[in-house]
Parts: structure tokens; sequence; C-alpha cells
């Protein structure tokens, strides 16, 4: 496989500058995900990789070759697309071997790759069924079969989930992540939905108007954002900010009742800020309550409680491991894990 390695990379439309210059470094083997909300740019770098948009600045490269003039053909880049883009008066296995078709490959290697594929993902049994008579995660392996029957460099994944239902996506997540580890192939996936990047991926790359506002293990974001965005944009249900200001000791809300401050924090400057929280670090608590939740909705999920309420006039969720007998308009008193605060300037959004 291949280390791939983006450096000061910019597109411009015009003279509209859509990614400004950033910096990606992929190992061999690992499966990164490009995850941030529509027209932050993740589609656009994915296609500068492939070749299928020029590069204004900077470079892109495989293996230490700068690709930036090199054809897409030539990149020995495989790319999956959202659309599946199926030739629909093929069969499974003629849309499998097509690329080596045009490639002159020998026919018996073409049929060799086409029927390892198909095991791996458990296409044998379709492999002479046209598209019209697949269902769509039939279509979405086939897509991947073709990919895979390449054997390239580097795999990038369009976001390839996005027209399948939410059960079918599941399953597929696990498909893919459980090719990848077979494979041991790079992977370049991108999505918008930070589910499918937490579960999947080895690192994130978190975009936000053709910017990178972090990379990292799924993990590191979710403990450690450097900013409110990436604080929200990583985990579901959304991390819970509450307005106020930091004082001496502790952190006061903007109807004046407080909340305490991890243990470190208690001597910053007072500033205006954001208190962030993510709803599962919330305790009910009979006695000894930090703060006071009204409860407005409570949502039964089966192995887990949503409660929806608000702390000092202000909305939050709490997700709790059990099943509670809790209805609307209850308040309930609740602890915080002070190690897993975080704070934001209310200004720049940034980490404290």
């Amino acid at each position: 496989m291949a280390n791939v390695s983006v450096e000061k990379l910019k597109k411009n439309y015009g003279t509209m500058e859509v990614i400004h210059g950033i910096d990606i470094d992929i190992q061999d083997g690992e499966f990164v995900a490009l995850v941030g909300p529509s027209g932050c740019g993740k589609s656009t770098l994915l296609r500068m990789i492939a070749g299928l948009e020029d590069v204004t600045a900077g470079t892109v490269s495989i293996d230490g070759e700068v690709i930036n003039d090199i054809a897409p053909r030539d990149r020995d880049i495989a790319m999956v697309f959202q659309s599946y883009a199926l030739y629909p008066h093929m069969t499974v296995a003629q849309n499998m071997g097509f690329a080596l078709k045009l490639a002159k490959t020998a026919p018996d290697e073409i049929d060799t790759r086409i029927r390892v594929a198909a095991a791996t993902l458990n296409l044998t049994d379709y492999l002479e069924r046209f598209p019209r008579e697949l269902s769509g995660g039939q279509r979405q392996r086939v897509a991947m079969g073709r990919a895979i029957v390449r054997s390239p460099k580097v795999f990038l994944f369009d976001e390839p989930l996005s027209n399948l239902d939410a059960k079918l996506r599941v399953r597929m997540r696990t498909e893919i992540k459980s090719l990848h580890q077979r494979l041991g192939a790079t992977s370049i996936y991108v999505t918008h939905d930070q589910i499918e990047a937490m579960t999947m991926a080895d690192r994130i790359v978190v975009m936000r108007g053709g910017y990178i506002e972090q990379i990292g293990s799924p993990l590191e974001l979710y403990d450690a954002p450097n900013n409110e965005f990436v604080a929200t944009f990583i985990g579901s249900p959304s991390i819970n900010l509450l307005e106020g200001r930091i004082e001496k000791d502790a952190f006061r809300l903007t109807d004046g009742s407080t909340l305490p401050l991890p243990d470190g924090l208690d001597d910053l400057d007072t500033r205006a800020a954001k208190y962030g929280i993510r709803p599962e670090h919330f305790e009910i608590v009979e006695t000894g309550g930090v703060a006071t939740v009204k409860i407005d909705v409570v949502e039964p999920t089966g192995n887990e409680t949503i409660l929806s309420g608000t702390i000092g006039g202000q909305e939050v969720q709490i997700t709790q491991r059990e099943r509670l007998n809790l209805k609307p308009g209850q308040e309930v008193s609740v602890t915080l894990r002070l190690d897993a605060i975080h704070l934001f300037d209310a200004n720049t959004g940034q980490r404290i």
C-alpha cells in the first residue's frame, strides 16, 4: 500500500479559495476519515487526491512522489462513489472486471481477481446478476469489489453509505471496517456522519470552511477537542454547552447559579466562557448534587434513557445507562464528572 501526504494544499475556483493551505500525513495502511459539515471542502480534498480536481497550490504525494500532474488513471488509486456508478447493462462480474479489461489484463487473471474479491464481499452468488437485481447494499459491495480487484495503493471513499437506509448503513460500516482490517489498505473516507467516522477510522480529520480544525484518533477528539466546533461536531447526543462566566472558584451561569470548576482550573482569569459537559457525564443523585435539572422530555431507548431539560434555564441533554421512572416536570439533583468538563472561550471558541 502507500503513504499519502498533502502539503500546503490550496484550491481556488476563480478568485474564491475553498481549501486554505492544509497539511495531512496518512500512514501506510491507515484508515483516515475526513469529516465536517456540507461545504467544508472534504469532498473537494478527496477529488484533488484522486486527480479529479486540479491543485491550485501545494502538493499531493504518494510514497514521496508528487502526483499533482499525473492523470487519475495513472495514480494507482481506486475510488468508491456515493452513487455506486455501476454500468446497468453489465453483470456484477463485468462491472467488477471492467477496469482490468481496459488495462488489457489477461482474462484468467481478471477472472481470478473477480472471484477472490467476490468471496471477500459475499458476492459469489451474484456475479451473473445485473445491478437492477441487487439491493442497495449489494450494489455498494459491487462498487467496492470493482475497487478491490485493481489492488490499488490507495482506496478513496466519497460518502459511500449516504444513499442507504439507517439499518443497512450500520451493517455496511461493519463490512467496510472488516474489509479494511483484512486488506490493510490505505483508505481515505469522506463522510458528514461523525458516527461513521468514530466507529471506522484510525484517525479523523475535522474540517470547517476549507481549514483543518483538528486531527486525532476518535477518542482523542471526543475527550480533548481543541475548540467548541470540534466538541459539538464529535459525539451523539452532542455535548452540552452552558453559557456564563469563569469566576474565582466557580462557573457562574447567566441566571446567577453556579457549577463547580475542574481541579486545576479554579485560578483562571474571570472571563465569558462556555461550560461543556457531555450527556453521559451527569449522575442523578438523591443527595449531594451540584445542580438541579428540570426534566422536559424523557426518551427511553431500551439500553439507556435520554433526558432533555434545563439547568439554570439553559437546555441540556443527559444520558443514563439505566431505565428511569421519571416524568416531564420533575426536578432531579445531579453531580458532574469534573475531570470531563471542557471550558471554551466565549469569543474565540477555543479550549481554555
